[in-house]
């Protein structure tokens, strides 16, 4: 498994690149040796804030955390996506079974995995044209935290969403 380390006004050292590289070995018996993880470090508000990706084809893994320590921020994020597999592991096997960058037999089992999802409720409703200030205007007033609308401007849909920070994000589709 190899390791891409990011730094966003973050100076990574060699220890810190060395002990990543240990612990995100420990997850590199789930997967072929060609896989990567991408791995970002920032500051977040006088914290370290560790994000980790995996894509190993198809199927993404990835967890983020924001610790005092950047050194417990790592174990964290290696637990949590370890635990995302076990979690996961009945619905990868079907779905990615046929995935080679994926080794099944040595992800541990999971007493709480993941049972199938039901859908409780089904809502339709008409998408009109408006702008993204006029979406974010009627997710307001709403009182959702995001709404689906269909971008004059783009004539796609798009959903704009509330962030953690307060602030608004847009997700535009493309097909």
């Amino acid at each position: 498994m190899k390791v891409n380390i990011t730094g966003k006004n973050f100076n990574t050292y060699q220890r810190l690149q060395e002990t990543m590289e240990k612990k995100f070995e420990r997850l590199g018996k789930y997967f072929s040796d060609d896989i990567t993880v991408n791995v970002v470090l920032s500051q977040e508000r006088g914290k370290d804030k560790i994000e980790a990706t995996i894509n190993a084809k198809g199927a993404v893994f990835r967890a983020e955390e924001v610790t005092p320590d950047i050194y417990e921020g790592i174990d964290k994020v290696v637990d949590k996506l370890s635990s995302q597999m076990s979690k996961f592991k009945g619905k990868l096997k079907k779905r990615y079974n046929d995935n080679k960058a994926l080794k099944f037999e040595f992800v541990p089992e999971d007493e709480d995995e993941v049972e199938d999802v039901k859908v409780m409720r089904t809502k339709k409703f008409q998408l009109r044209p408006m702008s993204v200030d006029e979406a974010i205007l009627e997710m307001e007033m709403l009182q959702h935290n995001f709404f689906v609308f269909l971008d004059m401007e783009t004539d796609s849909v798009n959903v704009v969403y509330k962030r953690k920070d307060n602030n608004y994000g847009v997700l535009e589709t493309t097909y």
